[in-house]
C-alpha cells in the first residue's frame, strides 16, 4: 500500500523543502518508487532537483485550478525512482477553495497510488486550501523544525489544524509521524532545550534524529541535486539516510 507523507510546519523557514527533496531522494535511492508533489508556490522542489519548469507547463496548481489532470503534470525520471509534480510560482493560494479533497481523489482516480510506494507532499506554511488538500490526502505528517523559540508555536498551530481536519471528518486517519529537528547543533543550549520541550509535550518517541547544520545542503540546492548525490559523504547525507530509515520503522 502506498504511504503518503506530508511535510508541514506553520512556521516558514523550517526546512520543509530541503527535507522533502532529500528524504524523497533517500527513499528513491533505497529502491522505493517515490513521487514528490510540490504544493508550495515558491517552487523550490524543482530547484532542488534541477528541474526547469516551463512557463505554460502543467503543475499541481494548474490541476487544482481545473486546467489539467494531476498525472499530466508529472515529470518522470527526475532521478532514478523519483518523479516530481512541480509547483506554479505564480499560482493563487486560493486554488481549490472549499474543495479540500481534490488531491486525494485525484491520487486515487488517476491511479497514482498504484504507481508509487511513497508519495511526499511539500506544503506552504499558509493556512489555505493548499495545506488542507495535502493534509486530507496524507496518511502521516512529518514536522521539520529549526530549534528556535518560535518553532514551538508553529508546531502548536499545526496541531490545531490537524485537529480541524480530523474533527470535520476530512481525514480521520491522519496522524503525526514525528518531529524532525533541522539545522541542529546540540552544543547550543537553546537547541537542546527546544528539543527537550517538544519531546515532553508530544512524546520522546516522536522526536526523530536531527539533521545537523551542514552547508552541503545549501550547496546541493544550488547544484540542483539532492545532497546524497552532491556530497554523499557529508554529515547531512548521513543524517537524511538515518531519518529515512527511521520513518520506515515508525510507520505503522
Amino acid at each position: 500500500m502506498t504511504k503518503t507523507l506530508v511535510i508541514s510546519n506553520r512556521k516558514g523557514g523550517s526546512g520543509k523543502t530541503s527535507t522533502s527533496v532529500n528524504l524523497a531522494a533517500e527513499m528513491a535511492g533505497s529502491g522505493q518508487r517515490v513521487l514528490l508533489i510540490d504544493l508550495d508556490t515558491q517552487g523550490h522542489c524543482a530547484v532542488g532537483l534541477g528541474v526547469k519548469v516551463g512557463r505554460d507547463a502543467p503543475t499541481v496548481h494548474s490541476f487544482l485550478a481545473g486546467r489539467n489532470r494531476l498525472r499530466d503534470a508529472l515529470v518522470p525520471r527526475v532521478w532514478p525512482n523519483l518523479h516530481l509534480v512541480p509547483a506554479d510560482c505564480l499560482a493563487d493560494h486560493g486554488l481549490g477553495a472549499d474543495k479540500e479533497l481534490l488531491l486525494r481523489e485525484a491520487l486515487a482516480s488517476e491511479q497514482l497510488n498504484d504507481d508509487y510506494d511513497t508519495i511526499i507532499l511539500d506544503t506552504p506554511p499558509s493556512l489555505d486550501s493548499l495545506l488542507f488538500n495535502a493534509l486530507c490526502a496524507a496518511d502521516r505528517v512529518l514536522v521539520p523544525f529549526v530549534p528556535h523559540f518560535l518553532s514551538g508555536e508553529g508546531v502548536r498551530q499545526l496541531a490545531r489544524v490537524l485537529f480541524r481536519v480530523s474533527s470535520r471528518g476530512l481525514n480521520e486517519g491522519l496522524r503525526i509521524l514525528g518531529f524532525l529537528p533541522v539545522m541542529v547543533d546540540l552544543r547550543i543550549g537553546l537547541h537542546r532545550d527546544i528539543k527537550s520541550g517538544l519531546a515532553q509535550q508530544f512524546g520522546a518517541a516522536r522526536l526523530l534524529p536531527g539533521i545537523r547544520t551542514d552547508i552541503r545542503v545549501a550547496e546541493a540546492f544550488a547544484a540542483g541535486c539532492p545532497v546524497r548525490i552532491h556530497a554523499p559523504n557529508s554529515r547531512a547525507a548521513a543524517d537524511f539516510s538515518q531519518v529515512a530509515q527511521e520513518i520506515d520503522r515508525l510507520w505503522v
